[in-house]
């Protein structure tokens, strides 16, 4: 991997990949809509020689073309909210195809768990049914089966898998994003689902860490691949530890199907989480497998590191104005 474009470079995977990217000395291009914030972003990782800045609409394939120029790989972490995922998320990514199968260029396509549906085994591989009972799930299956579909003769994909996420870049696309952002800015905070099962949570620097690893290899391509998190926490331990890490102690309030449905009158994106609460219920738990045997140890910073990291990052950095 010589040089790589990332769409979808300010959303919370996106800005954590291009990061990760750049440390590594590679060539990147960050592509997004704003250029404001993809000079903000570019100025928060210290306006690096090896990263450019391209604007433009992932939903065009000749703007990606444009902006990809000399690229090898393409990170495909755009994304849509909630409550337009039915309609625009394949459209979103066969736009990101064609580019990429004009380009002839690898993609890496950033997605979570939701096309496993509800959890068969204890450590979920890649190769666990995928059995989705949910509309938003159903969508993500139909994405999977598009980006490897036959007619992108040329563009070689992998699907790299994140169970829910966290980090200084997480925004509200995150469940966990907007939580730690209200602790950090000393207000009152919710937390979605119940906040005393465990859950499977990654950070997101570790997250871009493995995602480049997988995407420097040769024998990755045509797969699903699991990126683990550092094990399983409940969230009165995630509050306990971000409310040490900021001083403050606002309340969180755990809001289930009636706080979120009556929360989505107001707010369409919180209606459309009630049909994925099952996952704070009955959590899945990613096999780290076929990882390990393949490419290596996975990178696993503990809860206590990754949250107080976040914390004092978010305190320190308005990160909501940059993503």
């Amino acid at each position: 991997m010589e040089k790589a474009i990332v769409v979808g470079a300010t959303g919370g995977t996106g800005a954590a990949i291009t990061e990760e990217l750049v440390k590594r000395g590679i060539h990147t291009v960050a592509f997004g809509r704003s250029i404001q914030k993809l000079e903000q972003l570019k100025a928060s990782l210290g306006n690096p020689q090896n990263l450019t800045v391209a604007t433009g609409d992932a939903f065009r394939p000749n703007d990606i073309v444009m902006a990809a120029q000399g690229a090898d790989v393409l990170f495909h972490c755009a994304n849509v909210p909630y409550h337009e995922m039915a309609t625009k998320l394949i459209p979103l990514g066969e736009s990101v195809m064609e580019a990429a199968d004009q380009l002839g260029v690898k993609v890496v396509a950033v997605d979570g768990i939701y096309p496993y549906g509800k959890r068969q085994m204890d450590r979920v591989t890649e190769e666990h049914p995928k059995q989705p009972h949910t509309k938003k799930g159903k969508v993500r299956l139909a994405f999977e089966q598009m980006l490897f579909d036959s007619r992108w003769s040329r563009a070689k994909v992998m699907i790299v898998r994140l169970p829910d996420y966290y980090g200084p870049t997480a925004n509200e696309a995150s469940y966990l994003g907007s939580t730690l952002e209200a602790i950090a800015a000393g207000k009152m905070a919710f937390f979605i689902g119940t906040m005393r099962v465990p859950r499977e949570y990654v950070y997101l620097p570790d997250a871009a860490f493995m995602i480049a690893e997988l995407a420097s290899k040769t024998d990755t391509w045509g797969e699903n691949w699991n990126i683990p998190g550092a094990g399983q926490i409940s969230g009165r331990e995630i509050v306990r530890i971000a409310q040490k890490a900021s001083g403050s102690a606002k309340p969180v309030i755990p809001l289930g199907r009636a706080g979120l449905s009556l929360l989505g009158l107001a707010v369409p994106v919180m209606k459309e989480v009630v049909e994925m609460l099952y996952l704070t219920e009955e959590p899945l738990i990613l096999s780290r497998a076929k990882y390990e045997k393949r490419v290596g140890k996975v990178r696993a910073t503990s809860f206590e590191e990754g949250i107080t990291n976040t914390i004092r990052t978010l305190q320190g950095t308005n990160y909501s104005k940059i993503l």
